[in-house]
């Protein structure tokens, strides 16, 4: 098996058939399909089936598929610590995170690191944490910012942030008109909240344990404008990064509480492939977050007044 192989294997996989890799590649058909056949030969196992005009993966093809992200991967990190590591990034970086990271933390981040690296093509794609780590650990995705803990041996985690989580109502809820709402003021509240298995959601039932709180749950979303929508017209309340009602305006009908006596913060925290050196891409974008970092509005201790905010101060 060789590097060349492994090329054809990812062109085939991401072209569906044997003619595009060719053209992609600028080879020939019977081309690949010669060096598929002797990579077959040598495994004893197909790597493609041929149904009709296209071409199904095989668990084996697949297992490849992954090593040649990986081999590439490694590759071009090599290449790029040879070459002068003050030049702009080149090539295609793929970022992951969670939907309140994608909305409120990755526009800023893209935005800078466009800036400084305007010739890298950055790829973002958002989904539950599980997932994200599934990518990185694959190598289909370079960096994820996830909400930790992260506990996979073959990863790598840096805490990056801590947020706070708030509690959101209508404004015309009767908890809006509270000077100060207690733990105890939630029980028997109809709850919006994140789906179950999400880090986010393991801070919040955690608080509900301390607090011997039984949620009434009537809807479940990993999306955090579907929870702010379904909490504006009073479907329940829902508890959410501070991040992901900062800048809503007086006129959004939202209420914005703290739980007084409450502990409701989630830590983030950058998540990669452990390798045995930290890949340039990937230390180029933490370096650019730390520059924006103090821009991200993680609590409201320094908002401005007349925001819909209720600091609930002992």
């Amino acid at each position: 098996m060789d590097l060349r192989q492994l090329e054809i294997i990812r062109a085939i996989a991401e072209t569906g058939s044997f003619t595009g890799a060719g053209a992609r590649l600028g080879v020939s058909q019977s081309a690949i399909s010669r060096q598929i056949l002797l990579l077959e030969e040598e495994l004893d196992e197909p790597v493609f089936l041929r149904v009709g005009r296209r071409v199904r993966i095989t668990a084996a093809g697949e297992a490849l598929l992954q090593l040649s992200h990986r081999v590439f991967r490694d590759l071009g990190d090599t290449l790029a610590a040879i070459t002068d590591t003050e030049k702009p990034l080149i090539g295609t970086l793929h970022l992951v995170g969670g939907m309140t990271v994608s909305l409120y933390v990755f526009p800023a981040l893209l935005r800078e690191f466009g800036r400084i690296h305007p010739q890298a093509d950055v790829k973002i794609s958002a989904g539950s944490g599980e997932r994200c780590a599934a990518m990185i650990r694959s190598g289909t995705a370079d960096l994820g910012l996830l909400t930790l803990p992260v506990d996979e041996p073959d990863l790598v985690t840096v805490p990056a942030i801590e947020e706070e989580l708030l509690l959101v109502t209508s404004d015309s809820h009767a908890l809006a008109a509270r000077k100060r709402v207690t733990s105890q003021d939630l029980k028997g509240v109809p709850f919006v909240l994140f789906e179950p298995g999400s880090n986010t959601r393991r801070v919040i039932d955690q608080f509900f344990a301390r607090e011997g709180i039984e949620p009434r749950i009537v809807m479940e979303t990993e999306n955090v404008e579907i929870i702010k929508a379904l909490v504006r017209v009073g479907l329940g309340v829902g508890i959410v990064p501070y991040q992901a009602v900062s800048r809503e305006p007086s006129s959004g009908h939202l209420f914005i509480t703290r739980v007084q006596g409450a502990e409701l913060v989630r830590k983030t925290g950058w998540v990669y492939a452990r390798t045995s050196r930290v890949p340039r891409a990937v230390d180029a974008v933490i370096q650019v977050f730390e520059r924006v970092k103090p821009k991200l509005r993680l609590s409201p201790n320094h908002e401005r007044a007349g925001r819909k905010i209720v600091e609930n101060e002992s």
